[in-house]
């Protein structure tokens, strides 16, 4: 019998008019047993958070959460935030997607920040029904997004003036992979790259998983904020996209990156002290700085 069983054993023997010390031993249930009394949970503000966090985050779970709430201050364990999470009935349904298995990898995969970025396009629309083409730019080790520009066509020369922004600051990455669009194989954005000494890595046509990360990235950035946005414009697409965006490198945790954000991630991988990842795809990867040469990023007209 468990101890809730033997309780309910007592309880009628002690209705029955049998004392209950007498009960306890008959059942076998220890008096502290018996005589304990729960105490109320002062859990209402914590609950109220919760449920706030999880308005404003319709697509992740108990883990990205708490993960939030550390970051406001809150010191609680992950299981306290799980049985919260439960009883308030906020478990997200899974999404299945369906795999096709081919046996390939990513090709080239980062082995430090600047190392390999990705580029892509995602397509949204305005209220009133135009087209917005929305260039994304990632840094694939330390999952930065470096650009998110809005527009309702792109030519190459736009893509450039992009990756010219980004560069001018940062200095320029090893690699840039894409896939076979027309913006991205132009001849002159070829050039530049060249003179820029930029490498190219296109996928394979029909094979969106060799870009990986930038199809990870487009995935969060439609649950959490295409959406659930409204667009009036190009111009007030790109103004809240840029909030976003803000949020996404400094204050949004990273399941892989072991719940740290990708501008904490990357100040480590600079030469801070390592801390233990967790996840799936950086578990296992030790934290190195990028090489001690700097790249010269020469200055090239943009038109």
């Amino acid at each position: 019998m468990t101890p809730t069983e033997k309780r309910a054993v007592a309880r009628e023997l002690v209705t029955a008019r049998v004392k209950p010390e007498r009960a306890c031993f008959l059942v076998g249930l220890p008096k502290s047993t018996w005589y304990y009394q729960n105490k109320p949970r002062q859990d209402d503000e914590l609950r109220q958070r919760i449920c706030e966090l999880a308005l404003l985050h319709p697509r992740r779970g108990y883990r990205f959460i708490h993960a939030l709430l550390l970051q406001e201050g809150h010191h609680l364990n992950r299981k306290k935030v799980r049985r919260l999470w439960r009883e308030e009935a906020l478990t997200v349904k899974a999404k299945v997607r369906r795999k096709i298995r081919t046996g390939t990898s990513i090709p080239m995969q980062a082995e430090f920040p600047a190392h390999v970025w990705t580029y892509d396009f995602i397509f949204d629309q305005t209220l009133e029904g135009s087209t917005l083409k929305i260039l994304t730019l990632t840094d694939e080790f330390t999952r930065q997004s470096l650009a998110l520009r809005v527009a309702e066509s792109f030519t190459s020369m736009d893509v450039k003036d992009v990756l010219h922004e980004v560069i001018a600051p940062r200095g320029a990455p090893g690699f840039i992979r894409s896939d076979n669009g027309p913006e991205f194989i132009a001849r002159d954005l070829g050039i530049w790259l060249a003179v820029q000494e930029i490498g190219t890595r296109f996928i394979q046509p029909g094979k969106p998983w060799q870009n990986g990360f930038a199809e990870s990235f487009h995935s969060r950035l439609r649950e959490e904020f295409l959406n659930q946005e409204v667009f009036y414009s190009a111009r007030h697409a790109q103004v809240v996209l840029d909030g976003y965006r803000e949020f996404f490198n400094a204050r949004r945790p990273h399941s892989s990156l072991g719940y740290r954000t990708p501008d904490q991630f990357a100040e480590q991988a600079r030469g801070r002290p390592d801390a233990p990842l967790c996840g799936q795809d950086t578990a296992n990867v030790v934290v190195r700085p990028s090489p001690g040469r700097e790249r010269s990023v020469r200055a090239v007209p943009c038109s």
